[in-house]
């Protein structure tokens, strides 16, 4: 696990949110925006193993679609997931934030690393269509609150609004 002497238990939302918006600020590509970001979030947050972004796909075989990771912060990840699987497949069909207190508990759990003990998955929609997932793991039991779901949510829409991808 990563230690930042500066990460904080209860970081500042609106702070991160307007930080967000500075990384941003003149840049639109997704693949940039979307490492800076991730770096952001793992380098403030307090307590975390993982924190990166999976993009919609195609699935490889078959019809359906799988999220494909993208830029992340951590130990290397699992490449792929297909939608509905595990708690990032799960969001994305779901279209909605899901926030895992024991991931041990969740079942279809994919362990990526066997560290990670919660989760806290947030859908990239945007016009209607789900284009991925940010996915954030911890090592700590019950570490995402709902003021962490909140804040995210709006660090997430920041990045959208800031990122094109076409």
């Amino acid at each position: 696990m990563h230690i930042n002497p500066e990460r904080s238990d209860r970081p500042d939302y609106a702070l991160l949110e307007r930080q967000v918006e500075s990384v941003l600020e003149g840049e639109r590509s997704l693949i940039a925006n979307a490492a800076q970001f991730s770096a952001l979030v793992y380098d403030t947050l307090a307590d975390l193993n993982w924190a990166g972004f999976y993009f919609t796909v195609a699935a490889r075989k078959g019809e359906g679609q799988d999220l494909l990771v993208g830029p992340f912060q951590g130990k290397p990840a699992c490449a792929r997931i297909a939608f509905g699987r595990g708690v990032c497949g799960t969001s994305a069909v779901e279209g909605k934030t899901i926030v895992v207190a024991d991931v041990h508990a969740f079942p279809g759990h994919i362990a990526c690393d066997s560290a990670s003990n919660s989760e806290i998955v947030i859908p990239l929609i945007k016009d209607g269509a789900v284009l991925g997932v940010f996915d954030i793991d911890s090592p700590v039991l019950n570490r995402f609150s709902e003021e962490d779901r909140a804040g995210l949510e709006r660090m997430v829409a920041a990045f959208l609004d800031g990122t094109d991808f076409s």
